[in-house]
């Protein structure tokens, strides 16, 4: 059993809770709806339904949840330290969503 004087694992990632996580990339525009998602079932970590917002995201990590009526999948890039402006949170993550359907022309 290890105390808070430990040595920590070298192989160990340092994690972040996953609903944090969430609130600081900017996907979710407050903490607590993060956290619903995050608690809620519907959102997948690494293919897996997780059911605590207080699970540990790490970078490489990939993420599967409902927003805005569609269906993003994001891998973990970074960790944050803040939610801070657009740009900074977009470096946190990769959107591996693929690229939306062009619309139809109608000029024909």
């Amino acid at each position: 059993m290890a105390g808070p004087g430990a040595k920590q694992n070298p192989q160990s990632q340092p994690k972040l809770r996953l609903d944090k996580w969430l609130f600081q990339a900017r996907f979710f525009k407050t903490r607590e709806l993060s956290a619903e998602v995050a608690g809620g079932g519907s959102l997948r970590l690494n293919g897996q339904h997780c059911l605590k917002a207080a699970h540990g995201v790490a970078v490489g990590d990939v993420l599967t949840f409902p927003q805005a009526g569609r269906i993003r999948v994001i891998r973990v890039t970074a960790l944050g330290v803040r939610r801070g402006p657009v740009d900074e949170a977009q470096k946190l993550y990769d959107d591996l969503d693929p690229p939306p359907a062009p619309a139809p022309s109608t000029l024909e």
